[in-house]
């Protein structure tokens, strides 16, 4: 927890949503949550985990009915800090592996979006979805994001040249799969890792996206866009964010399903 809270008391990570290459991972998160709303009627939403309220606080002012669970409360500090009194926002203190003080079946859309970056063992990823899935309606739609491993692989461990370091430390698996503690902050999956959560619950899975694809490859070429050609790639980037042979590669990816 210490960890968790040192690195959000220090880290920007609204200046992160709201730069060029950070835009292409929340427009795409944006673009699926309007798709999971489209056909319900005054939906009732929750954000586990809700950071700052990059996403929360945004569709709270759009008019949705809004309930934000955060862990740090820096975070949720600067959350509040961005109401005027008038959203449909419920914001409070709580932990993704415990939800008891939210009623079974109550939410359209639950929304881990955070919580599974952090969340080191198979066990605790089971609970943290296990509670999403009990307060969500049935037929309602939980969509949970995730650090890939790949990207970790390429670029941190070659990239920056950390190879022997993670080494001697033994943060890597004989099949090169990263392995996470709580000083490392985050928890890389992979795509059949994903999957083997989900079987464990009464869910179907709607869509894996690749939330940024290869847009951190290319940060700094993003970053110095013009706005024509950011859009030209943001229309790329729909166009390829679905493909399978794809989603390991990127960054952040979005797992939609729906409670069966």
């Amino acid at each position: 927890m210490n960890y968790l809270e040192n690195y959000y008391n220090a880290y920007d990570e609204e200046g992160r949503l709201l730069s060029r290459h950070g835009q292409v991972e929340y427009l795409t998160t944006m673009k699926y949550i309007r798709e999971c709303l489209a056909d319900v009627p005054d939906p009732a939403i929750l954000e586990v985990g809700a950071g700052t309220g990059r996403y929360s606080v945004t569709l709270a002012k759009q008019g949705y009915r809004v309930t934000a669970v955060e862990l740090v409360p820096h975070n949720l500090e600067l959350l509040r800090f961005k109401l005027d009194g008038s959203e449909p926002l419920t914001a409070m203190q709580g932990n993704a592996l415990d939800l008891s003080a939210l009623p079974d079946g109550t939410y359209d859309l639950t929304m881990l979006l955070g919580p599974m970056y952090h969340l080191y063992t198979r066990e605790d990823k089971l609970r943290a979805l296990a509670e999403a899935v009990r307060v969500t309606k049935q037929g309602g739609y939980i969509l949970a994001a995730y650090c890939m491993n790949e990207p970790t692989v390429i670029q941190y461990v070659f990239g920056l040249n950390h190879l022997h370091e993670v080494m001697d430390l033994n943060m890597l698996t004989p099949d090169w799969h990263c392995i996470s503690e709580p000083k490392d902050l985050f928890a890389m999956v992979r795509t059949e890792d994903i999957a083997s959560l989900d079987a464990e619950f009464p869910v179907e899975r709607i869509k894996l996206v690749a939330t940024d694809g290869a847009t951190n490859y290319k940060r700094e070429y993003i970053d110095a866009m013009d706005d024509d050609t950011f859009a030209k790639w943001m229309e790329y980037h729909f166009t390829v964010c679905e493909r399978q042979d794809l989603i390991g590669a990127s960054h952040h990816t979005l797992d939609i399903i729906r409670k069966l």
